[in-house]
């Protein structure tokens, strides 16, 4: 066996679908076998993976989380290739990958391990892909910014070996661990990957050990080589989001691990200085970071609100109702009730969520308005100011967020949910046959897509395409295309990964391997993956139709204890009811759940009435029926549905 390939998954299935279909085109040719460690996976990996890859890829199923270490040298044991590659399932490695990297071990004897040339899912260049050992000095640089004033700096830059060009091999001290060929003779004399390291620092450490050891065959020491005669995709950051503070404590906790064991002395003690600065700086910042991208946006939404209407207030006073005099607690409550009612409708109708669109804030300023506009009317006569403020302010305040939303999405500093976007054009990179496939799988996952067309995957141009990808570029600069979509069937991975290099920015690539299930792409490597499969289709997996869901749980709870001695007159059993209506309240259940629990749809709480409208001890269907009754309820979930079964299972609510 010439080589194993070593992947360890944790809920990124389709990642790994698409990986897989390049890895396996990759081994073409070549004597190799390929290893999923799965890491208790909980988004169906198993089901999922099983189904397609069987016969091609031996599975291990771990039952909990060993660890990104643990995990591969669980694989390593049962490996039988010449040559171990470590590699991270968001990736999509070229057809030559394989093949010019064993050439690459042939020429060079003194070779202990290879990484790669690695690009985001942008096309854009990874600095990681070579970096030198940590020090003082170089987190020092790093930290206090030298790094990014003087990038191509042998000495501020060091950390990712700025000075070096990418486009030529080197010999570097650290590989990074998404991409890392190692011979077996090696592993079998430094030993593999350190399981103390949980996640993150376990290649820094392989790297450092590597160089430390001599070649027995050569007499001097092991090489570390960059190489740049093949380039990869990773997608980089699926398993443990980048920026998050998770990710800040497992990586810097992960480096001083690295200097405990390899550092000693005052050099050690230094570090470890530097190591807990940047601990508890980088963890403030993603904090700080997290608090303004949460609560950023709201605060300055309430901010223009009570601007707005102050404003409409002073110019109602001064030329409209100059005679009257309104009580000075109109800012202090009147005003502030209606941002928090606004706030409050623009967190159940996603108007904060990941790209904007401007029917949630035209439904979130309807609702708000109409809840205020409607209490108004409910007040006594001695209450109420000047419905003419309220309405003004509400459309000055509704006019003021919309402008500055428009503003920011020409500034770059926002971007548009996809399917809201009028202006978005997606183009398909595909033989005909693949492209029929791609909008076979957008139609079922339930996608609106403004598909402009299919770019020919060769140089020729048929009838009915766009055009070739040899006018791809020009083809961009044209029409308004947002969006990418390559097919790799006719159209190589090493074709792909060329272009996506030389497109304009700004212009988002997806991928899809022929014959696979899903869509996947990254638009940078600040920025976790985006799929889509046949799963986008449960309306049950929206953010917005869970928060609904939840709400509508939290409201019917209200709405039973109000009328709560009516309830105990009616119900079966009256004390199951109460522990029910305590539990959905505690958000330990809901109102309406799942009949047997598939672990393909999108995750529920526990259900007092299933799919069914019955509660799951007297479900007396086959689970293939119950199977097909869960389907239906994810797919066509909407707060009505739950209402209607609660209604229909009403009696049950006790058990």
């Amino acid at each position: 066996m010439r080589l194993s390939i070593i992947i360890v998954n944790y809920n990124v299935r389709y990642f790994l679908e698409q990986c897989l279909y390049s890895v396996l085109k990759a081994c073409r040719g070549i004597a190799a076998e390929i290893l999923v460690v799965d890491n208790n996976s909980t988004d169906g990996s198993r089901e999922f993976l099983t189904e397609r890859f069987q016969q091609q890829v031996r599975f291990i199923w771990n039952t909990t989380n060993e660890g990104f270490g643990r995990a591969n040298n669980q694989a390593l044991a049962q490996a039988k290739g010449e040559y171990i590659l470590f590699l991270n399932p968001d990736t999509i490695v070229p057809e030559d990958c394989f093949s010019n990297c064993l050439a690459f071990f042939d020429d060079h004897p003194d070779a202990g391990a290879l990484g790669v040339r690695m690009v985001d899912g942008a096309g854009q260049f990874l600095k990681e892909s070579k970096r030198a050992f940590p020090s003082p000095m170089t987190s020092l640089y790093k930290l206090s910014g030298l790094s990014r004033l003087f990038p191509h700096s042998a000495l501020f830059a060091r950390y990712h070996l700025g000075h070096l060009s990418e486009h030529e091999n080197h010999a570097v001290d650290v590989l990074a661990g998404a991409f890392m060929l190692i011979p077996r003779p090696v592993l079998d004399q430094v030993g593999s990957f350190d399981e103390a390291f949980f996640m993150y620092g376990e290649d820094v450490d392989l790297s450092y050990r590597i160089q430390r050891f001599t070649s027995i065959q050569q007499g001097k020491p092991y090489q570390n080589y960059y190489f740049a005669g093949t380039t990869i995709i990773h997608f980089k950051g699926e398993s443990t989001k980048k920026g998050s503070l998770n990710y800040v404590r497992l990586f810097y906790k992960a480096m001083s691990q690295f200097v405990q064991k390899h550092y000693s002395g005052s050099r050690a003690g230094l570090f470890n200085a530097f190591v807990q600065t940047a601990i508890w700086s980088r963890a403030a910042l993603s904090a700080l970071a997290r608090l303004v991208q949460r609560i950023g946006l709201p605060l300055l939404d309430a901010t223009i609100i009570l601007l707005s209407f102050s404003l409409v207030k002073l110019w109602w006073n001064t030329s409209i109702r100059n005679d009257v005099n309104y009580s000075s607690n109109m800012l202090g409550i009147a005003f502030p009730v209606y941002g928090i009612i606004f706030l409050s409708a623009s967190y159940y109708s996603g108007l904060y969520d990941k790209g904007y669109r401007q029917a949630r804030l035209n439904r979130s300023t309807f609702s708000a308005a109409l809840i205020l506009l409607s209490g108004y009317a409910l007040l006594p006569e001695s209450l109420r100011f000047s419905r003419g403020i309220l309405v003004f302010g509400i459309i000055f305040s509704f006019f003021c967020m919309s402008l500055l939303r428009k503003l920011f999405i020409y500034w770059q500093l926002m971007n548009t949910a996809d399917e809201d976007d009028e202006h978005r054009q997606t183009i398909i990179v595909a033989s005909e046959l693949d492209y029929k496939r791609v909008g076979v799988l957008m139609e079922e996952a339930g996608m609106r897509e403004r598909v402009l067309g299919r770019i020919n995957d060769d140089s020729s141009t048929t009838t009915g395409t766009l055009g070739n990808t040899a006018q791809l570029v020009n083809l961009i600069k044209m029409y308004p295309v947002k969006e990418i979509i390559f097919c790799a069937d006719g159209y190589s991975f090493k074709e792909i990964i060329h272009v996506i290099q030389q497109l304009p920015v700004g212009v988002r690539n997806k991928f899809h391997a022929s014959g696979s299930s899903s869509i996947v792409g990254s638009d940078s490597k600040d920025m976790g993956g985006e799929y889509l499969s046949v799963e986008n289709k449960y309306s049950i997996g929206n953010d917005v139709n869970r928060r609904h869901k939840s709400l509508a749980d939290i409201l019917v709870v209200l709405l039973f204890i109000a009328s709560l001695p009516v309830h105990l007159l009616l119900q079966k059993r009256p004390g199951g009811f109460l522990k029910n209506i305590l539990a959905v309240l505690l958000r330990k259940k809901s109102w309406v759940g799942y009949a047997v629990s598939p672990r393909h749809l999108p995750p529920l709480r526990p259900g007092v009435l299933t799919s069914t409208a019955l509660p799951a001890s007297i479900n007396t269907l086959p689970p293939e029926s119950l199977q097909i009754s869960d389907e239906w309820y994810a797919t066509g979930f909407s707060v009505y549905t739950d209402l209607r079964k609660l209604s229909r299972g009403y009696r049950y609510l006790g058990y």
